[in-house]
């Protein structure tokens, strides 16, 4: 088959989809995995490879929002991509067969395509009782994934429950449900946290490894770096207004109108690694992630942090970075004073400890005695700041 053959096959498909934008979609996914602009070439010459890998998808102790979620991605439609141009052969949401007939062509792919197909897991595994709680055909989740984890090629946890047990796994975890990198400790897993997980970064790394044929670099946790690298708060549009001294004391008031940092009411994304604010999903619009729409980050893509640490609770400032991009917000107000801005610049990197922190949760602004006066008196704070 000839590359224009290929390509039309694609077009159709695809719904459609012109060469072009299907070139410039695979073009974007080598940007964002942090790849030159001239891979998107190779990654469309990938997908449109006959000899594309099946895809085996497991679901346990989960509530279907990864599925929901990769669903309603586009660029293009993702359904069409996955479904179309890479086998997905096993998903018990998405096929149309069911019951026995499903299972028995579950195990005919496994069985024909050893080593060959990617295993996508989403849910954790419960292990109490020897994982009675989680049962698909009789059979519970952990034979299930231990039987079929060493015949895959490459294995990716989709979602933080799948990650490392979510909320699945959440304090008193009646039934010791765990992630897939506890169950497979001898096995590389590619983990894609997320409540539910932004569907591209598990896209971006399929991609990845049906055109290079491995895995993209991952780090200490099994995460990709090109969607896991940063912290939340780095790339968040609120940024500028944290670099201020600007904070929300409560919903509702003048800043959080105005759209002020989110750190005071417990925002998370000081230490939560994670690409939100900077590859949306769900095709909605600009800005609509949860800091875009006036609520703190809940850390869902972070062990430790999501499911565990209360929501309002402030976060550990883990790095003091200054601003990448972004200037000052409300510049004729005071804010971060030439000599913080000195020692951020030449501190990037370093751990803040309890003084530190202390110190940034006030930054640029007047001594905050909010917490030393009763509730109803914060909003007659927020305005004095104003002034």
């Amino acid at each position: 088959m000839s590359n224009s053959d290929a390509f039309n096959s694609v077009r159709q498909k695809l719904g459609g989809v012109s060469r072009r934008d299907f070139l410039k979609f695979c073009s974007v996914m080598a940007v964002g995995m942090g790849l030159p602009l001239s891979v998107g070439a190779r990654i469309a010459e990938a997908i449109v490879n006959p000899k594309r890998p099946p895809v085996i998808w497991l679901s346990f102790q989960e509530c279907t929002g990864c599925v929901e979620s990769l669903l309603r991605s586009s660029h293009p439609t993702l359904e069409h991509l996955i479904l179309d141009l890479i086998s997905l052969d096993y998903s018990e949401t998405l096929s149309a067969a069911a019951g026995h007939q499903v299972e028995a062509a579950k195990a005919e792919s496994i069985k024909g395509n050893k080593g060959k197909f990617i295993l996508v897991v989403d849910g954790a595994i419960p292990t109490k009782e020897h994982g009675i709680y989680c049962k698909i055909a009789g059979r519970t989740a952990l034979d299930i994934l231990n039987e079929t984890a060493p015949q895959a090629a490459a294995i990716v946890a989709m979602g933080s429950c799948a990650s490392w047990g979510g909320v699945a796994a959440a304090s008193p975890n009646p039934t010791e449900a765990k992630g897939v990198p506890e169950i497979l400790t001898n096995k590389t897993v590619v983990t894609i946290p997320g409540c539910p997980p932004n569907p591209y970064n598990l896209l971006s790394t399929i991609l990845y490894f049906v055109t290079f044929n491995k895995l993209p670099e991952l780090d200490q946790k099994g995460r990709p770096r090109f969607a896991f690298s940063r912290l939340i708060h780095e790339n968040c549009e609120r940024r500028p207004h944290f670099d201020a001294g600007r904070f929300a004391e409560q919903f509702g008031d003048g800043l959080h109108r105005k759209g002020a940092c989110l750190y005071k009411l417990g925002c998370k994304g000081p230490e939560t690694y994670a690409n939100c604010p900077s590859v949306l999903f769900g095709d909605t619009g600009a800005g609509t992630w949860p800091v875009g729409v006036g609520h703190p980050c809940f850390g869902c893509a972070e062990k430790g942090v999501g499911f565990s640490a209360p929501l309002h609770q402030l976060a550990t400032l883990k790095e003091l970075t200054p601003p990448v991009f972004f200037g000052e917000a409300f510049p004729n107000k005071p804010g971060v004073s030439p000599g913080i801005k000195t020692f951020a610049a030449g501190s990037a990197g370093i751990v803040v400890g309890a003084a530190g922190a202390a110190m940034l949760t006030g930054l640029g602004t007047k001594k905050d005695t909010t917490q030393d006066k009763p509730h109803g008196q914060h909003e007659e704070n927020a305005r004095d700041k104003e002034e």
